[in-house]
């Protein structure tokens, strides 16, 4: 067994075929959980690399295994991928894509370079399939070949297997090379080019594990693969500051006692949710200050080899107990805010209220701005200035989700934003801050004036758009303007309204078609298109009883008459004070423009304040797949799927390894393919196949369950690519 750590370029350069075998699963990886994330890290290796060629901090991908094939000399060398193999082939159709967009834009000696890392040498080829350096699993050979093998630039919709995610990679990647290579203009190609070249060449690290052709291949892949307790990024920055200390000669014991010890509670032990990522209070704390320290992006991956050069170059003179100190002084901060903004219930300061609506949002990307902020001498804290800041930072935060912006390049903008707050001397805060975000004019960055968050808000079907914690905050946030608190304005009627806790209610229910005729003037879909409206919902103490929720707006025993017994909140005093209303689309139009203006005077842009011209709309194009489903732990290989319109046993179906669908010897790619194959006829698959019949939960109900996680990771889900009917 030999180990080394290898770049593309050590791994792929030679003339060699890495063959996956035919038992391996087939390519699984996807757009919102691999391919993004990828590319995210290639991007901001790149960028750096734009800025400084010092900037060459490599980025490691994870292993691999090889086991030497014995093949006669002179031949090809080949060898069988044991483990890595959706790695090995994502870079291939990653470097193929980036090959053929620079080779779009003329750069061919870079072109030169990259193709000796995706094709062998003709003279090395007896068989058609010997160009490609990995070779993939049966299932995906021919997808991978007809991707791999056209022309640029390319229409993937004209490929025969343009649904295959190895096409769905080479379309996504090739965009994003695409968009990156023209970013800054012609001028800006050739050093924009050389930069992703020298990215994807030699500044991503593999380790790669070559095992000769005697050794048992299978032990050493289920031992890499056995489940083990992984160390955090707190993990190994305690052993590594706690080595620096005994080799300093510090005191150990007192070190750990007073700056480490509170690492090990409950509180920084709990496991916190970062988009996707989950990991320790600890590690995403020291992940955060770390970003405040350096007003560098860093990806939860980096946190320790960052901490390490930092700890070693960027602050001497200071000694590893000095330093320690520092990081305690800062978690102590971090916990308090943290504590403020758990607060659920009576008064709560404007930091407080702040921690606690960027959790609703599940913004932890600001905590490294808000460490930036208070990393100053008490005495030269200006907390009205700091609250006039907060204020500000939210009303960023929260238009940008209410029109649904990008979140892509956040972690960007607050390294931007904290050396903004770093220059900035006491007291002058908030005028900075206000200046720095109405002078953004990116889509990823800009601030949504008044104009366009009432467009967006006025026909936005808010209650499907923007996640359910999201929604309830900003219901609590009018509520409390509707009973005086204002800014810092104190409010003479009473306490805040309760936070976290309040169902949120459509006053027009989603199933109004028994009690709920149709206006005169109005469609089925005119109605549709309100019920989800902001006008139509409001927040309740506890939620109704169905009958009552689903039931008629007039009457004793009406929808209006409960409201009115069980609730006194102001959000529901303009439809329950007049006996005489009538609830309908006029009162749902009437009304969100109403709870708009109020949005508006709660989260305001600086007086004139014009959004700077949008380009086009981010918006992700999703295709769920069962694949995707199994990867999310929402459905798992041999569940058995039960027509919805059959109680026969015999005609159940079982989802396969590889997210296919089987019904006896026949096998679909597709829920709805597996539909088509037992009826005969065109089938909606999603809402076809059932988990049980006697809940009559249906595959369309998981799916919706995967989708309300995409959104509320922030991904905008207005496009989806459905198999819906085959």
């Amino acid at each position: 067994m030999d180990t080394q750590v290898r770049t593309p370029q050590q791994i792929f350069m030679q003339p060699q075929r890495l063959l996956v075998p035919l038992f391996q699963r087939p390519y699984v990886w996807n757009q919102e959980s691999q391919w993004m994330p990828l590319w995210q890290d290639l991007e901001r290796i790149a960028n750096r690399l734009l800025a400084s060629s010092d900037q060459q901090q490599p980025h490691f991908l994870g292993a691999v295994v090889f086991q030497q094939i014995q093949n006669p000399t002179g031949n090809l060398q080949q060898r069988t991928v044991i483990d890595g193999q959706q790695r090995l082939t994502t870079l291939q159709i990653l470097l193929d894509s980036l090959h053929a967009e620079i080779n779009l834009v003329g750069e061919s000696d870079a072109s030169k370079r990259l193709e000796l890392l995706i094709r062998n040498p003709k003279e090395y080829c007896d068989h058609h399939e010997d160009q490609f350096k990995v070779w993939p699993t049966n299932k995906d050979r021919q997808a991978f070949n007809e991707v791999m093998a056209m022309d640029m630039p390319a229409t993937y919709q004209s490929l025969k297997n343009k649904g295959s995610k190895l096409v769905l990679a080479h379309q996504f990647f090739s965009e994003q090379f695409k968009r990156w290579l023209n970013e800054g203009g012609a001028d800006e190609i050739p050093a924009r080019v050389k930069a992703i070249e020298r990215t994807t060449r030699e500044l991503l690290q593999i380790v790669v594990i070559d095992l000769t052709a005697s050794e048992n291949a299978q032990e050493i892949f289920e031992t890499l693969n056995a489940r083990g307790s992984q160390l955090t990024a707190a993990d190994l920055i305690k052993n590594f500051v706690f080595q620096r200390l005994l080799e300093q000669g510090a005191d150990i014991e007192s070190s750990y006692s007073n700056h480490w010890k509170q690492f090990e509670t409950g509180f920084w032990e709990q496991e916190i949710s970062v988009g996707r990522v989950k990991a320790p209070r600890s590690s995403i704390f020291l992940n955060h200050w770390l970003i405040c320290q350096t007003t560098e992006e860093i990806v939860s991956r980096e946190v320790f080899s960052r901490f390490k050069s930092f700890a070693d170059y960027d602050i001497a003179p200071m000694t590893m107990p000095e330093l320690l100190a520092r990081i305690h002084g800062a978690s102590i901060k971090y916990k308090d805010f943290i504590d403020r903004g758990d607060v659920l219930e009576g008064a709560i300061d404007r930091i407080g209220l702040f921690l606690y609506r960027t959790k609703a949002m599940e913004m932890e990307v600001v905590k490294p701005a808000l460490l930036a902020i208070f990393d100053r001498d008490q005495d030269q804290i200006d907390l009205n200035d700091i609250n006039a800041s907060l204020e500000i930072i939210e009303s960023w935060l929260i238009r940008r989700m209410l029109v649904r912006g990008t979140t892509k390049a956040y972690n960007k903008i607050m390294t931007e934003m904290i050396k903004v707050i770093q220059k900035t001397p006491t007291g002058q805060l908030s005028s900075a801050l206000r200046a720095f975000l109405s002078n953004q004019t990116s889509d990823s960055s800009y601030w949504p004036d008044d104009k366009e968050v009432k467009s967006e808000l006025s026909n936005l079907m808010i209650y499907r758009k923007i996640g359910r914690g999201r929604l309830r905050m900003v219901l609590e946030a009018i509520e409390d303007y509707r009973r005086g608190w204002i800014g810092d304005q104190v409010s003479m009627s009473g306490v805040r309204v309760r936070r976290g806790t309040y169902a949120i209610e459509h006053l027009m229910p989603q199933s109004w078609e028994r009690h709920w005729p149709l206006t005169d003037g109005y469609t089925e879909q005119n109605r549709n298109d309100r019920i989800h409206k902001l006008g139509n919902l409001t927040l309740l103490s506890s939620k109704l009883n169905s009958s009552v929720s689903n039931g008629s707006w007039g009457g004793e025993e009406g929808k209006r008459s409960s409201l009115l017994k069980r609730d006194v909140l102001f959000l529901n005093r303009s439809v329950t004070d007049d006996a005489g209303l009538v609830w309908d689309e006029g009162g749902i139009d009437a009304r969100t423009e109403g709870l708009i203006d109020d949005i508006l005077a709660i989260w305001p842009v600086p007086a004139g304040h014009q959004s700077s011209a949008r380009t086009k709309k981010e918006v992700s194009t999703i295709r769920v797949t069962i694949q995707d489903l199994i990867a999310a732990d929402l459905l798992h290989p041999g569940q058995v799927l039960y027509p919805s319109d059959s109680k026969s046993i015999d005609e159940a179906a079982v989802i396969l390894q590889d997210g296919s669908i089987g019904i006896g010897d026949n096998i679909s790619d597709t829920p709805s393919g597996a539909g088509k194959f037992l009826r005969k006829r065109a089938i909606n698959g999603w809402g076809f196949w059932l988990l049980d019949p006697l809940t009559k939960q249906s595959l369309r109900d998981i799916r919706t369950q995967y989708l309300d996680q995409l959104m509320a990771d922030g991904t905008d889900i207005d496009n989806i690519d459905e198999d819906e009917v085959s």
